[in-house]
């Protein structure tokens, strides 16, 4: 693969630099006329190297991914094709299984609308990683209960992984589970429980784990993913360390499974604050070179040694995910020989 150079101000979406005519408007959300430039770093990156945005349905990508401005509904409904479309972008995030359980037959409408070679990371339902529920009104009369789900392998696999298998096939990139700020007990505890718990699911998919709890972050969590064949999803987040940190110490790329990573939200931000300075999400507000060079030398490490990366990008990591992935790229490459 060549080596491409880009200037550090250089605007990847300006005004003015796009490549050639925008396509014809089909019926359904179309994809934007994106420039050249961002097209050529698209054509550059590695084949094992697949990224994202952490979901789609933003009104304010218009003409950055999407040909015109549509409700939010209905790029939630048809936005995702138009995603797939985009040159740099071969992953997404998908959260609403979070929240609850969805059937295979909805999974696989959405593997429908992307190519083969297009990834999906997929959150867990959080009944699996809530020790208790949380004491919120979301929760009704369980708020603030224990939870029995918790862990549950054989729940996970009847309404998770089954639903995920079936329905994304060989497109499933990592099924993800999110433990949330929480108390979850002794590091040693809590690696023990969560290795027998990964070690009881179904094999065949790759499962991933982020953590939210820093003190849980320990050689003893490395080495329960280890024996379970699950990796850590190194994540930038204010509450986690750096992602450099999390990836020695998680054993990042041991046993050539492949690298996954979550870039979230900048250091001394809340999504909620983010969430309302960086709307629309077309531009980038509050931009982090360190973990962009950070992040682009653990990527060109994991491929150098020919492991797959899987990242997804969320708009208030620094205010727009496709501006955000569009200099990742570019810095991703400078270091490629």
């Amino acid at each position: 693969m060549g080596r491409r150079s880009a200037p550090d101000q250089l605007d990847l979406f300006g005004a003015g630099t796009a490549g050639g005519s925008p396509p014809p408007r089909a019926k359904g959300v179309g994809p934007a006329a994106v420039p050249e430039e961002v097209v050529a770093l698209g054509r550059e990156l590695p084949a094992g190297f697949r990224m994202g945005p952490s979901s789609w349905s933003f009104p304010g990508w218009a003409e950055l991914v999407y040909d015109r401005r549509y409700p939010e509904p209905r790029l939630a409904r048809e936005g995702l094709a138009a995603v797939a479309r985009h040159p740099l972008m071969r992953a997404v995030g998908l959260d609403r299984t979070h929240y609850a359980p969805v059937a295979a037959a909805e999974l696989a409408v959405y593997a429908a609308q992307v190519p083969g070679d297009f990834r999906f990371l997929v959150k867990a339902h959080e009944a699996l990683s809530l020790a208790r529920w949380p004491d919120r009104p979301r929760y009704g009369r369980e708020r603030g209960l224990g939870n029995p789900l918790f862990l549950d392998a054989t729940y996970a696999a009847e309404e998770v992984v089954a639903p995920y298998v079936e329905g994304l096939g060989e497109k499933g990139g990592a099924l993800l589970f999110q433990f949330a700020p929480q108390d979850l007990g002794s590091s040693e505890g809590f690696a023990a429980e969560l290795h027998a718990f990964l070690a009881a699911l179904p094999r065949g998919p790759l499962y991933a784990v982020e953590l939210r709890n820093r003190e849980l972050l320990t050689p003893r969590y490395a080495q329960a993913l280890a024996a379970a064949g699950a990796v850590h999803c190194v994540n930038a987040h204010p509450r986690m360390p750096d992602v450099v940190t999390q990836a020695r110490v998680a054993g990042v790329g041991a046993g050539g499974r492949p690298t996954v990573v979550r870039w979230l939200l900048g250091r001394g931000e809340t999504y909620a604050d983010a969430g309302r300075r960086f709307a629309p999400f077309d531009r980038l507000v509050a931009e982090d070179p360190p973990t962009r060079r950070a992040l682009a030398h653990l990527f060109r490490t994991a491929l150098g040694r020919g492991e797959e990366v899987l990242l997804t990008v969320n708009n208030n990591a620094e205010g727009s995910a496709p501006r955000s992935m569009a200099r990742l790229a570019a810095e991703l490459l400078r270091g490629v020989g």
